[in-house]
C-alpha cells in the first residue's frame, strides 16, 4: 500500500528539498567510506541525488544500502530546531580545520613551485626577470588570510 501524505499525492511523488538531498549525499558519503560503493558509483549517485526532484528519486539511491535511511516524511512537524548530525559541531569543526589545512598546503605548494621556476629561469638566463609569481601567490594568499581573519572574528573556529 502506498504511503499517502495528503488526500491525493503519494509521498514518493512529493518534491524533495535541498536539505533532503544533502542528507542523501551524506548517507552516500558514509556508504562510500565504508566501502559499500566504489568511487564511480558514489559519484554517479551523488550527482543523481542533487538532480533528484522527489522523495521517490532519493529513496531509490539508497534502497540497497543498510541502515534503513529514507527521506524524512513531509508530514513531520516543522517546529523546533533540526536534530544535529551524528558527531555534531566537533566533527564539523574538524572537517573545516582539515579543509583549511589542505587549502593552505595547496597555496604554499603552488607558491613555492612558482618561486622555484622563477628562480631557475633567472639563474639560467643570468637576468633579472619580473617576479610574476607574485600575481599568483599574493591574491590567493590575501583571500586565505582574509578568510582566516573573518572566521576568527565570528567564532566559527575553536579557540586553541
Amino acid at each position: 500500500m502506498m504511503d499517502i501524505v495528503d488526500d491525493q499525492t503519494p509521498r514518493d511523488q512529493l518534491r524533495a528539498a535541498d536539505a533532503d538531498r544533502e542528507r542523501v549525499a551524506e548517507h552516500l558519503r558514509s556508504a562510500h567510506a565504508e566501502g559499500r560503493l566504489d568511487l564511480v558509483e558514489y559519484d554517479d549517485r551523488v550527482q543523481r541525488a542533487w538532480a533528484a526532484r522527489t522523495y521517490g528519486d532519493l529513496d531509490m539511491l539508497t534502497a540497497d544500502l543498510p541502515s534503513g535511511w529514507s527521506a524524512p516524511s513531509p508530514h513531520r512537524s516543522r517546529s523546533g530546531p533540526p536534530l544535529p548530525a551524528e558527531g555534531g559541531g566537533r566533527e564539523r569543526r574538524h572537517r573545516h580545520a582539515m579543509h583549511a589545512r589542505a587549502t593552505l598546503a595547496a597555496w604554499l605548494s603552488l607558491s613555492v613551485i612558482n618561486v622555484m621556476i622563477w628562480a631557475v629561469v633567472c639563474l639560467t638566463t643570468w637576468r633579472w626577470i619580473y617576479p610574476w609569481w607574485i600575481w599568483v601567490a599574493v591574491p590567493w594568499g590575501a583571500v586565505l588570510f582574509m578568510r582566516w581573519i573573518s572566521e576568527r572574528g565570528d567564532g566559527s573556529t575553536p579557540a586553541r
